[in-house]
């Protein structure tokens, strides 16, 4: 279980069965920004209002910190090994695969329930205009999923809420149809949603940073830090553990490098400069939303603190003294315009809104596809999930199969729900890379590498630290997700991932599209097997 499959033979087997290469430095970092600038601002700006009021300006400030020096560390381990696979790969070459096999899995939480949440933040903006631009009252059963509490290590819903986010179904399986297509066809889609998606922001900046109210940054802090006493994932380091996830296109960028032209270049390119990019349309966004209209957070009842998307939130919200809140609103940025009296704006917001998150749900799950690709094409998966259509060229199997769980927890969740169970997996694969940055430090000095990440034994500890701590601060009940998780996916490993590892039985897999081709024999790593025996 600890063999480790080295750089070399994990370049080789890409180029054995690689995918095509067609991805530039200009689409590559358009596919970033498709992929950072989403729910996390169009719609997590009012879980993060009700978390840490106006002062979820720290809380982008922190999270954009602790994702920045990530994305050094994962600039390095991408150019050197540029191939699909993300924080999976650069493990299994570093750290072993058992580990590999738990970020592998890990990852799973934050690429497909990240499209989740994006879904249902799709849905949240469609919703409005219906109502307010058509006019038309969409069921409420039919526009929301249930909310969910741990009951024990057993969910339980509550359907005060809604029953099912028929909408949600909708974009996330239109998306996936379009991924089964193709990449070039899905990059081209998604750089003209881009250009739709910085308009709209642009729009909701010019309109509200002039009329900036300094009386609603007071109290900017009406949480604290951490959260009132007896909570859990409040308070501005709460909002920040929360909001991360809107930071994470940059890690799908890396999973394309195997699709990319000349990737040692192109890839840190892509990589820091959509992570740069966005930051300061979050920051500047978010000024705009506060000064224009507020962002307390509504009290329970009893005049508690309450989590959004938890059953007491929604109860506030369905109060007449706060309907109007940007808290309670499911389309934060459309919202914030109509309260300032710009209703044709927000209503074109809306629409930008609609046109433009399909493009982070499009690369959430194309992210997701390709790490599951890689997964299989190593042995850890069956082998259909590594199958390429002969017309498409995409793993199209295994971008139906992800594309339908999306679409099911879309249907069945809230999106402040979805971004924290996403995060917990996300800051346990960003952990992982950067010790594993520095492990390959000291075990290869001498391999060559095309970026390096500066001050690298300040930044790669910088990174685990950030990445732990923000996961210290998620709601308890996203932190136990992970584990509950992870030990289904140590089980799934047990029962067959080990028995049929390619390291394991010393092979390397050859082209899908070749199928007659002889395997070809690697020399087994330290621990791993003869070929056709079991290494456990």
């Amino acid at each position: 279980m600890w063999r480790v499959k080295s750089l070399d033979a994990i370049l080789a087997t890409a180029q054995k069965k690689s995918l095509h290469r067609s991805l530039g430095p200009v689409q590559l970092t358009l596919l970033g920004i498709g992929a950072i600038i989403g729910t996390g601002i169009f719609v997590l700006t009012a879980a993060a209002s009700q978390k840490a009021g106006p002062g979820m300006m720290y809380s982008f400030v922190i999270a954009g910190a602790v994702c920045a020096v990530a994305a050094l560390c994962y600039s390095e381990l991408a150019a050197m090994a540029p191939v699909s696979g993300s924080a999976y790969t650069y493990t299994y070459a570093v750290l072993g695969e058992l580990l590999a096999w738990m970020v592998g899995w890990a990852l799973i939480l934050e690429y497909a329930v990240a499209a989740s949440a994006v879904s249902v933040g799709w849905s949240g903006y469609v919703l409005g205009l219906i109502e307010n631009a058509l006019h038309f009252d969409w069921p409420d059963m039919l526009q929301a999923g249930p909310t969910w509490s741990m009951n024990g290590f057993i969910p339980s819903p509550d359907f005060s809420s809604g029953f099912i986010n028929v909408p949600a179904i909708i974009v996330a399986l239109a998306v996936t149809l379009l991924l089964m297509i193709g990449t070039t066809e899905s990059a081209r889609v998604n750089a003209a949603l881009v250009l739709v998606k910085v308009a709209a922001l642009t729009a909701f900046i010019v309109l509200t940073l002039p009329i900036i109210k300094s009386g609603n940054f007071q109290p900017f802090a009406p949480n604290g830090w951490f959260g009132p006493e007896g909570t859990s994932g409040m308070g501005i380091v709460g909002a920040a553990a929360s909001i991360f996830f809107a930071y994470v296109g940059f890690d799908a960028v890396s999973t394309a490098a195997e699709e990319t032209k000349n990737p040692q270049r192109n890839v840190p390119i892509g990589l820091i400069g959509s992570l740069a990019i966005c930051t300061i349309f979050y920051l500047l966004v978010a000024a705009g939303a506060v000064g224009a209209i507020g962002a307390q957070p509504v009290l329970g009842a009893d005049g508690s603190a309450v989590q959004p998307g938890s059953p007491a939130f929604t109860a506030a919200c369905a109060l007449a003294e706060n309907t109007s809140k940007l808290v309670c609103s499911n389309e934060a940025l459309a919202h914030v315009l109509r309260e300032i009296n710009y209703p044709a704006v927000g209503n074109a917001l809306g629409i930008a809104a609609m046109l433009a998150l399909p493009s982070v749900i499009l690369m959430m799950i194309y992210g997701q596809t390709r790490i599951f690709f890689v997964m299989a094409r190593d042995g850890l998966l069956p082998e259909a999930f590594a199958k390429i259509h002969p017309k498409w060229k995409t793993p199209h199997i295994v971008t139906l199969f992800t594309g339908m769980a999306v679409a099911v927890a879309g249907a069945l969740f809230p999106v402040g729900q979805l971004a924290d169970i996403s995060n917990s997996g996300t800051l346990f694969a960003f952990f992982m890379v950067s010790i594993a940055v520095l492990i390959l430090r000291v075990k290869d000095p001498h391999r060559h590498r095309p970026f390096k990440t500066p001050l690298v034994w300040i930044m790669a500890p910088l990174s685990a630290a950030g990445c732990a701590f923000l996961f210290w601060n998620l709601p308890h009940d996203a932190k136990m997700v992970l584990p509950i998780w992870g030990g289904i996916g140590l089980v799934v490993y047990l029962l067959y991932g080990v028995h049929k590892s390619h390291v394991g039985r010393g092979i390397v897999d050859v082209p899908e599209l070749d199928p007659n081709a002889p395997q070809v024999p690697v020399p087994p790593m330290p621990g791993a097997s003869t070929p056709g025996e079991d290494n456990g």
